[in-house]
């Protein structure tokens, strides 16, 4: 009787050792084709990335919001100032001091957040984290940069302004190094953030009036209000690493904290607005303005962290509004002299 109980046809019925050698011979042949494959398409050589693609991540040159926040401010001074007249060559060289500064900032930060950085997932990516440069590298870009606002400064601006961008020096360095004592940095980075403001003051006026530190007082506010955004973000990692942060101060009042922020900067704008007896496209800026803060509470208010880095980002806009109502409101008075 043929053996077929439980012979699968494949096997040829009553051939079943021709049907297993045929399976070792096909085996064999695509183990084979696999070899091939991978001798003749060897795996792509990936190349390290360049020094100044490093460099530049480390300034941040791919996340500019720092530099936006950082600028605004600095056009308020000016252009009240200079009653929205600046002088071009002073206005160029706040705005490559402000680039400048806000680089020569993140390198020294990276420098002192050297050892933190790695053991946050946001930030474990830094070149100096990563350890694809060293110490030393950001260092030297960072005093590289510093040189060249200094340069600068010296060159096209008077001696008050001078001095006052030695202080401005010694606050972005020493800024870094607050979260590890100071329950409150962000205040401090309203100092550092802001201290364009007085400059501006001196070097189109030679003096730093009064209504400048309110103006400075203001962006002190603001940036309590938009770095707590930030730090909600890292809360959890900063409380295991020990550092301070508004977030951490604020805890469970942090977005209420956020709101009164907002308003006491507008608060004091309206102030400066009032002093200054400005029309309607400052204040229509200061309304924008406003807008702006209420949608933010919309993004941070369930405290979801990509939400509160949104209201974080979208804070550009809020410095914008504030800016073009200034702007608008010297455009309004000219045009209206121009047309007595």
């Amino acid at each position: 009787m043929p053996y077929q109980t439980g012979v699968p046809a494949i096997y040829g019925g009553n051939k079943p050792s021709n049907g297993v050698f045929h399976f070792l011979i096909i085996a064999v042949r695509s183990a084979l084709d696999l070899i091939v494959e991978n001798i003749a398409m060897p795996a792509p050589i990936v190349k390290p990335p360049s020094r100044i693609s490093l460099y530049l991540k480390l300034i941040r040159v791919d996340r500019p919001i720092g530099s936006l926040l950082l600028l605004w401010p600095t056009l308020w001074g000016l252009w009240i100032a200079s009653n929205g007249l600046p002088d071009l060559t002073v206005l160029i060289v706040f705005i490559a001091g402000t680039f400048l500064m806000r680089s020569s900032g993140c390198a020294i930060n990276d420098y002192a957040d050297r050892d933190i950085d790695g053991q946050v997932a946001r930030t474990a990516a830094r070149p100096l984290a990563a350890k694809f440069i060293s110490p030393r590298e950001a260092l030297a870009v960072a005093g590289a940069l510093a040189l060249i606002a200094f340069a600068l400064t010296v060159v096209f601006l008077n001696t008050l302004t001078l001095q006052l961008s030695l202080v401005a020096a010694l606050i972005t360095a020493s800024y870094p190094y607050t979260k590890r004592f100071f329950v409150m940095p962000q205040a401090y980075l309203g100092l550092a953030f802001g201290f364009g403001i007085p400059m501006a003051f001196a070097a189109t006026t030679n003096t730093v009036p009064s209504l400048a530190w309110w103006l400075l007082g203001a962006n002190t506010f603001w940036t309590i209000a938009y770095d707590t955004e930030y730090a909600m973000v890292d809360r959890d990692d900063d409380r295991k690493l020990g550092l301070h942060t508004s977030a951490i101060l604020f805890a469970r009042f942090d977005v209420a904290a956020v709101m009164i922020c907002y308003a006491l900067t507008l608060t004091v704008l309206a102030g400066i607005g009032l002093y200054l007896r400005f029309y309607w496209p400052y204040w229509l800026g200061l309304l924008v303005a406003a807008a702006i803060a209420a949608y933010h509470f919309t993004l941070i208010r369930k405290r979801a962290r990509n939400r509160c880095f949104r209201a974080f980002l979208h804070n550009n806009w809020f410095g914008a509004a504030i800016f073009v109502g200034i702007a608008g409101q010297y455009l309004f008075t000219s045009s209206r002299f121009a047309s007595m």
